[in-house]
């Protein structure tokens, strides 16, 4: 792991390093005041041998014998040009001066006949190597930038998209859903780490499950209970009348009267405590805002872990709904039909008056139609959940939290499974 990151790290200052060292051949790279360096062997031969063939500058023998290791130009006494080895050179004194080109004398029996000018090339020079310092820094500006933006890829993909995952997980967490796991890569810096919010998740989900069959087993038990006390209320209530018909003196009367009405009063407590189960739902807060319809597919991707739906396109408009109640609707609802259909889904979107319409359907089979009204009341579960696990409070809280936010949930039977509807309310701002 750690020469990983030390080849990471010299990855991103060998450019930084081949930078300076450029800039700083660039730096030392510049007209020098004294012209260039000429090689003076060279340039004397090129004397000797305009001197040798003064006179016959443009025969072929001159030609040959002339060395070529610098360019120039003869001209005669009067400054008149005589010859000259290559376009573009100085052809007057003055324009050798300016070039700061070498002017040398050409003699002839003790005599100056004229004069050679040997080319300065050190501005050819200057301007062939800033170019090729030039490419060598854009090179080397290409390498850094595709590094550094490798390096950003590199941390968003690590570190950035993990942590927003595990924001979402924790978002998802704290409104109550526990069903979706959380997607991790066990190569990834925070592997481990992620791993264990999943374990926290599980462990959660398996307490609340807990919970949820302690819930159930308490409504059992309410139910026995009040069954059982109902029945000798109920026959002491039916004595109490009867003793009350057949009494004969008004103090009799009242006492009858008295058990009467505590027995109805014992009989409505009774009914109190068995429904007092039901109200826990209205702790669950819904609070809609308006949201763009854009968010929906990240809502529906984020439900669709397991990858067994097409999103199809969403009809922009502005919705009013709760953004983490829905995606909880939206987990419910794909978490379902993973349990108990384990089939391809199909996802249809479409606009209608006042809502956007989510249609989620699976080819599971479905559930009798005498059922589909039950599926939506509090720990109703259908009858072919066979031995899978489950509260039967899934689409009880998904109806509670859709008719919350103005909008509602309608289940049916389709061609091949189940089909239910979200309907989200449109905005009306």
């Amino acid at each position: 792991m750690r020469k990983k990151y030390l080849l990471i790290i010299l990855w991103i200052l060998i450019p930084f390093f081949a930078e300076a060292a450029l800039l700083a051949a660039f730096m030392r790279t510049g007209r020098t005041g004294g012209g260039f360096l000429q090689d003076t062997v060279a340039v004397n031969e090129i004397a000797r041998t305009v001197e040798a063939h003064w006179g016959d500058l443009e025969e072929p023998i001159f030609q040959e014998n002339c060395p070529f290791a610098y360019d120039f130009t003869v001209l005669d006494r009067e400054g008149n040009l005589l010859w000259k080895s290559a376009e573009g050179l100085s052809e007057s004194i003055n324009a050798a001066i300016s070039h700061r080109d070498t002017i040398l004398d050409v003699a002839r029996d003790g005599a100056t006949v004229g004069k050679v000018i040997i080319h300065n090339g050190s501005e050819e020079d200057y301007e062939a190597r800033k170019r090729n310092l030039a490419m060598a820094l854009l090179l080397v500006f290409l390498l850094q930038a595709a590094v550094l933006l490798g390096y950003t890829a590199w941390i968003y993909y690590r570190l950035i998209r993990p942590f927003r995952r595990l924001k979402g997980f924790a978002e998802r967490v704290a409104g109550g859903n526990l069903d979706v796991p959380l997607q991790m890569d066990r190569h990834n810096l925070f592997g481990a780490f992620t791993e264990s919010f999943d374990i926290m998740r599980s462990e959660l989900r398996k307490a609340r499950l807990a919970e949820a069959q302690a819930n159930a087993a308490k409504k059992e038990l309410v139910a026995k209970l009040s069954h059982d006390i109902k029945t000798p209320v109920a026959s002491i209530k039916a004595a109490s009348e009867l003793g009350l018909a057949l009494s004969d003196s008004d103090r009799m009367r009242d006492n009858y009267t008295q058990i009467i009405r505590k027995a109805d009063q014992i009989n409505t407590l009774i009914t109190d405590l068995f429904t007092a189960t039901l109200e826990e739902l209205q702790q669950l807060t819904v609070a809609p805002t308006d949201i763009s319809s854009g968010e929906l597919a990240l809502l529906l991707e984020n439900a669709d872990y397991l990858h067994r739906s097409q999103i199809p396109p969403i009809p922009s408009c502005l919705l009013h709904a709760d953004r983490l109640r829905l995606q909880q609707v939206l987990d419910n609802l794909f978490a379902n039909s993973y349990k108990y259909a384990g089939t391809e889904i199909v996802v249809a979107i479409t606009r209608e008056k006042c809502c956007l319409a989510v249609l989620i359907e699976d080819f599971g089979g479905g559930v009798p139609d005498q059922e589909l009204p039950l599926l939506k009341e509090k720990f109703r579960r259908g009858s072919n959940v066979g031995d899978r696990e489950g509260a039967g409070l899934g689409l009880f809280i998904s109806d509670y939290f859709m008719r919350e936010m103005g909008g509602d949930l309608i289940v049916e039977n389709g061609a091949g499974g189940l089909r239910v509807r979200v309907m989200i309310p449109l905005s009306r701002a």
